[in-house]
């Protein structure tokens, strides 16, 4: 059996907000919106993401998720200079000893996400 992609699914009440944020900060587009469902589809490249308000059957105080998102991009460093100063920086642009140059940001729910370049390539 092969696995053919991974698509988050990012629970908020704040679906427009978080729309803008990944369109203005990131560059994502807008694929497919349901106001209806409360649901929408972006993509940039190859990473896609769905949002969703939340479950009705499920508890939700606020979005949470107990890891991080990680997107590997060709140009980590034009990347950081484009939004060091327009989003909340978790931690800034360095070189890892894994041979990974990363940072990392939150969106406008706190969800984390992290863009990193392999350099040991």
């Amino acid at each position: 059996m092969h696995f053919k992609s991974l698509t988050p699914m990012l629970y908020t009440e704040q679906i427009e907000e978080t729309i803008q944020f990944y369109t203005t900060h990131l560059g994502f587009t807008c694929g497919d919106k349901n106001d209806d469902w409360g649901w929408a589809a972006m993509h940039r490249n190859e990473v896609e993401l769905m949002l969703a308000k939340p479950n009705a059957h499920l508890p939700f105080a606020k979005p949470t998720f107990t890891g991080s998102f990680y997107i590997k991009v060709d140009d980590v460093e034009t990347l950081w200079k484009e939004l060091k100063d327009k989003v909340e920086i978790c931690y800034p642009l360095e070189t890892f000893d894994w041979g990974m140059r990363e940072f990392a940001i939150y969106d406008n729910n706190g969800y984390l996400l992290q863009f990193g370049q392999d350099v040991l390539e």
